[in-house]
């Protein structure tokens, strides 16, 4: 076999690789999504890992959040954040401060807590990595590009729990440099929750400021 021929064998051969990677990569994010639209709600308990080493910053957090549907609450920095599915209340007790928005998922670059578990379903290619055993569970990462070459995301590894069908982790690296892990400790679902958990209780913050920025 020729020169030429080798490197066609080889571009061919690497084409179908690619093809059954991407092909198997979608597979198990199908699964992965087909088992979180199961659940009526979803608790997650996390460590969240930022880092910028240029700027030589770490930072280190731990957090907490529901999920039913778009709502969520979020509880991380001492700031809980509530969505009701079309406004946002960030309560900051330190600061005895709240702030009203409209939220709008579609202005924002970073993924937030509502596309936690669903923000690979569009707007990304993706690859099979490597896998990782994380104490005797087989994690396997998916690397997820975005395709907007705009987006102030580089790419995506996406941690699945190959038994489970769940997300064991996160890491987003930015175009800036700046890496964030997002690890989850526990996973819980299909808890009772209070009709009201996702209503904002005005009552409860009568003597905070009031920042409403719509």
């Amino acid at each position: 076999m020729n020169m030429k021929n080798i490197i066609a064998a080889l571009i061919i051969t690497l084409s179908t690789f690619n093809a059954f990677s991407q092909s198997k990569a979608k597979t198990l994010l199908n699964e992965v999504s087909a088992k979180v639209k199961s659940y009526n709600n979803i608790s997650i308990d996390f460590k969240y890992v930022l880092e910028n080493t240029s700027e030589n910053i770490k930072q280190e957090t731990r957090g907490d959040v529901i999920l039913q549907g778009d709502k969520y609450k979020l509880n991380i920095l001492g700031i809980t954040r509530l969505y009701d599915g079309k406004t946002m209340y960030s309560i900051s007790p330190e600061d005895e401060e709240v702030t009203i928005s409209s939220h709008n998922d579609d202005d924002e670059n970073t993924i937030t807590p509502s596309k936690m578990l669903s923000f690979y379903e569009n707007d990304y290619t993706y690859d099979m990595d490597i896998v990782q055993n994380v104490k005797g569970r087989k994690i396997q990462l998916v690397k997820l590009t975005p395709m907007d070459s705009n987006s102030e995301i580089n790419y995506v590894l996406l941690g699945i729990d190959e038994q489970t069908k769940h997300i064991h982790n996160l890491i987003e690296i930015g175009k800036n440099d700046t890496k964030t892990i997002l690890t989850v400790n526990s996973f819980k679902t299909n808890a009772p929750l209070s009709k009201t958990l996702f209503t904002f209780d005005a009552n409860k913050y009568k003597d905070y400021y009031v920042n409403n920025l719509d």
